[in-house]
């Protein structure tokens, strides 16, 4: 049985005056392709040309001109050349619960921290803001934390007293880590599928914490490729209307049953 108390060790915590280990998102753009508006132009031209498309690469074209190929095929919808650029972000600050709703986008690629090589003696974790604003539910949620903690810990002792040690222990007492322990990963995805992953995550329907992380990799694709990402976003702003039905809707938009009836009688 586990000595320690989870109410001692939270009360030690706080006299001791330790910062509560509550993390913090961080998104930083590792590398987007080189040349995009070349990639795309090239990618579009093949389709409609007898050239070769390692000639179209190369050929002397004014920059605006691809720019503006590349803005008429994202607002055509004729997406599959934006699939050759790809963006990758290194990623931390997030929960696990986070990664397990980001990784359902498959047209992408992953590597992430792993709890059975990486010994998580004292991990972070995300307290979400309906109980980090209430101080009775915060102060109850930091205990859990930290009696989560010293069970960790202790099964780690433990196992090492039994002569498992490493990633042999860890792969065993990570199973009672909660879904609030950070975690880092790293992301890769293409133009296409970030417009997709923008649509759906950057709704108001969208969970809080991935709707944050994908409003910050939003900001950073919209500077660093506006032809691209400039009207990017959740899938109302593309529409001009609300697809989620009047059960679900933010009201930011108007239903699309509205809108359909009000162009009838246009």
């Amino acid at each position: 049985m586990i000595s320690l108390s989870p109410w001692w060790i939270f009360n030690k915590f706080l006299r001791e005056g330790k910062k509560v280990p509550e993390t913090q998102l961080r998104v930083k753009l590792l590398q987007m392709t080189e040349n995009p508006f070349s990639l795309i132009y090239t990618a579009c031209r093949q389709c409609y040309s007898a050239s070769f498309a390692g000639d179209i690469f190369e050929k002397e074209i004014d920059d605006k001109k691809k720019e503006s190929l590349v803005k008429k095929v994202v607002k055509s919808g004729h997406e599959s050349p934006l699939e050759h650029v790809k963006f990758t972000f290194a990623i931390e600050g997030v929960s696990r619960a986070l990664t397990h709703q980001l990784v359902r986008h498959r047209i992408a690629s992953y590597s992430q921290q792993s709890q059975r090589y990486v010994k998580e003696e004292n991990f972070e974790y995300v307290i979400p803001p309906s109980i980090k604003e209430d101080e009775e539910l915060r102060e109850e949620y930091i205990r859990v934390m930290k009696g989560i903690q010293a069970s960790y810990n202790k099964v780690l002792k433990r196992l090492k007293e039994k002569g498992v040690a490493g990633e042999k222990a860890n792969q065993d007492a990570r199973y009672i880590l909660p879904q609030a322990a950070e975690t880092k990963i790293v992301v890769t995805m293409n133009c296409r599928e970030l417009l997709h992953f923008f649509e759906q995550r950057c709704c108001m329907r969208a969970q809080w914490e991935i709707r944050n992380l994908a409003n910050e990799m939003l900001k950073i694709c919209k500077s660093h490729l506006p032809a691209v990402f400039s009207s990017a976003g959740p899938k109302c702003e593309r529409l001009g209307y609300c697809p989620e039905g009047g059960k679900f809707t933010c009201g930011r938009y108007p239903l699309k049953e509205k809108v359909i009836k009000n162009e009838r009688y246009l």
